[in-house]
């Protein structure tokens, strides 16, 4: 049973830094790709940002509107992935995802909110 847990939203004032992380089970986070995604209220949920597996590279991309801002990363020890996010800007305010692609579907944490005050 796949299970993701995300944590470490909160409030914070713009240009602050968050750092979120998903803790994971029932999968090994370096042998998957694993996301992050985000849903502002009102608008469809948004990709921000993917790191490959070990065997593929282990390489993280990035939407257009996070990119030099946020960075993706992946304690293995932890089983664990991390959205480190610097620089936020108010439209950066959303519930953000942890996800991952296993067993023929995708899976999705509960989310955890970022509200960035301006």
């Amino acid at each position: 049973q796949v299970q993701l847990v995300e944590s470490g939203g909160g409030l914070v004032q713009a240009g602050g830094s968050l750092r979120l992380s998903c803790a994971a089970s029932g999968i090994t986070v370096s042998n998957n790709v694993m996301g992050w995604y985000r849903q502002a209220p009102g608008k469809e949920r948004e990709w921000v940002a993917t790191i490959s597996e070990v065997s593929g590279g282990g390489n993280a991309d990035y939407g257009d509107s996070v990119k030099g801002r946020f960075a993706m990363s992946r304690d293995n020890a932890k089983n664990t992935v991390y959205l480190q996010m610097s620089n936020l800007k108010p439209e950066d305010t959303a519930v953000y995802y942890c996800s991952v692609y296993f067993w023929g579907r995708q899976h999705w944490g509960q989310g955890t909110q970022v509200t960035v005050s301006s």
